[in-house]
């Protein structure tokens, strides 16, 4: 039977550093890059809620929806014009994450961030400015393509310019921006439906522009990390760069092993074709399991469509954005906690305590939609008392996802992989989330009219799975630093058999003993 065991021994490397106030700018400055990504996610579920928008560019939706309230409540949204407009954004930042990896690993973190902030900000016009369906689509196109060069460079930015004791918190700084984008966007929402002339839609799809511009400048300003400087060759400066960075002018063993790992990356011809070699099958499983697991929670069917689903269970369109802002407030609220935590508690606690809170959460809605909405989709007068509760128990679910699966299925990707594949695995970390992003959100709206409650019980099957592979397979990674990384491998009781003493010759030596990397057989 399982035991949890395997522990870092007191002979691990430790480097040192501090938390310097100018690294502590530096990446809060480099966290806003998920602002975009927040906006968007955001914005897309107000707009789509809002009855001048419908009826300009998805007349049939609209139809549907000021048709008489006796109608079946799960299906008035069921449109694929309209979810294409939410989800085409998603396969073009699936294809340009391939390319940020390329530009990346050779010209630095700084330049995907760059592209990222001038291509959402040309699709925010596009969008603002649309007259026709095409145009919005395209502007979510180039949306897509500024998310996908944005999630790729600013997790690595965030993990390599961290001291290792405070990458968690750092790193979960990416997510807090995404939260606060969302929240952002869903204000602005409520009061952008409320303005005469129903015009109030090209000012929430126009705003992107804002965030967009904050992610081009602090690109145009923040220091290259030293990781990336080494990588090309700049290594005068990357020592320079180091010292600053942590504070400390005795910086001569970080220093070393980053020039080692660097080494060792030139000799990769081929890091997509590296990446399926035997030693590296744990990095690649994390980077397809992780991102799977997360859009699976059913997350994102709370976030993009919650004016929706609110107005679905019977809420009207204002009450409905303003639930979405309350949804907004509390994953902003949780994610702080898991700031907080993440490198107190570690990844492994908060992953499995944030996947048994969703669990029970998703069976109260399933069960409170069930018995109000049963399978005809005509709920009658719903009560004050029951909307309170499935909003208490979405806010709690939300809560659980925000200081867990959110932030940690960006950070742990981030921090495991070695310098040689790093750029590509995160590559393949952004495509996989990208990919499922884009077909929960395109299948939602019909996945509801058809499976109705029970929608919310296809994800908790989801959310019991992705706790049993954390519980097994997921090594703790807290406090260790991210040129070490590959020890964790050796000292677990699964992935131990496709890494070798070889594989990872530089690092320290871990112990066996109660407590933390993950569950041994014994």
């Amino acid at each position: 039977m399982p035991a949890v065991g395997i522990a870092v021994g007191d002979n691990k490397k430790e480097y040192p550093g501090n938390l310097t106030p100018f690294v502590t700018v530096t990446c809060i400055v480099a966290a806003m890059g998920g602002l975009i990504f927040g906006y968007d996610i955001g914005i897309s579920g107000g707009v789509t809620s809002m009855p001048s928008f419908l009826r300009k560019f998805f007349p049939s939706v609209y139809r549907k929806q000021q048709q008489d309230a006796t109608t079946n409540q799960y299906c008035q949204y069921d449109s694929q014009t309209l979810t294409m407009f939410t989800s085409s954004l998603y396969l073009a930042a699936l294809s340009s994450s391939i390319v940020a990896s390329t530009i990346t690993r050779k010209f630095g973190r700084k330049l995907s961030m760059l592209f990222g902030g001038v291509l959402f900000c040309a699709g925010a016009i596009i969008n603002g400015a649309a007259k026709a369906v095409w145009m919005l689509i395209l502007g979510r196109i180039l949306l897509g393509f500024g998310i996908g060069f944005a999630n790729q460079s600013v997790p690595l930015y965030l993990s390599e310019m961290a001291p290792y004791k405070f990458r968690g918190a750092l790193n979960i700084g990416f997510q807090l921006s995404i939260t606060v984008g969302i929240l952002v966007a869903n204000v602005l929402n409520y009061f952008f439906a409320k303005i005469h002339g129903g015009w109030g839609w090209r000012l929430s799809l126009g705003g992107a522009m804002v965030p967009a511009l904050i992610i081009t400048v602090g690109s145009l300003v923040l220091p290259d990390t030293p990781n990336s400087m080494i990588e090309r060759g700049q290594h005068d400066e990357a020592r320079t760069k180091l010292k600053r960075v942590r504070g400390v002018d005795d910086v001569d063993e970080e220093f070393n092993d980053l020039i080692a790992a660097s080494e060792a990356s030139k000799k990769v011809e081929h890091p997509w074709r590296n990446l399926l070699q035997r030693k590296y099958r744990p990095h690649l499983t994390m980077a397809i399991m992780i991102p799977f697991f997360q859009q699976l929670t059913g997350i994102n069917v709370i976030m993009f469509y919650a004016p929706v689903l609110f107005n679905t269970i019977g809420f009207g369109s204002n009450a409905s954005l303003m639930s979405a802002v309350i949804t907004g407030i509390v994953n902003v609220v949780a994610t702080m906690v898991s700031i907080y935590g993440v490198d107190k508690w570690g990844r492994r606690f908060l992953f499995l305590e944030g996947g048994v809170q969703m669990l029970i959460c998703q069976a109260v809605v399933a069960a409170c939609i069930g018995a109000k909405f049963g399978t005809d989709g005509n709920p009658g007068e719903l009560p004050k008392w029951y909307a309170i509760v499935v909003v208490l128990f979405i806010c709690i679910y939300v809560a659980g996802f925000a200081w867990s699966w959110g932030p940690l299925g960006w950070l742990v990707p981030s921090e495991i992989f070695p310098l040689e594949i790093r750029s590509a695995a995160q590559s393949v970390n952004v495509s996989v989330n990208m990919l499922f992003t884009f077909i929960v959100a395109q299948i939602f709206l019909t996945m509801l009219c058809h499976l109705k409650f029970g929608l919310f019980l296809f994800f908790a099957f989801f959310v019991v799975l992705m706790s049993i592979f954390v519980y097994y397979f997921l090594p703790e990674t807290k406090g260790i630093p991210i040129e070490e990384m590959g020890q964790v491998w050796k000292a677990h009781w699964f992935w131990s058999r496709f890494v070798a003493g070889e594989d990872y010759p530089n690092g320290g030596d871990y112990e066996m003993s109660k407590g933390g990397l993950g569950p041994k057989i014994v």
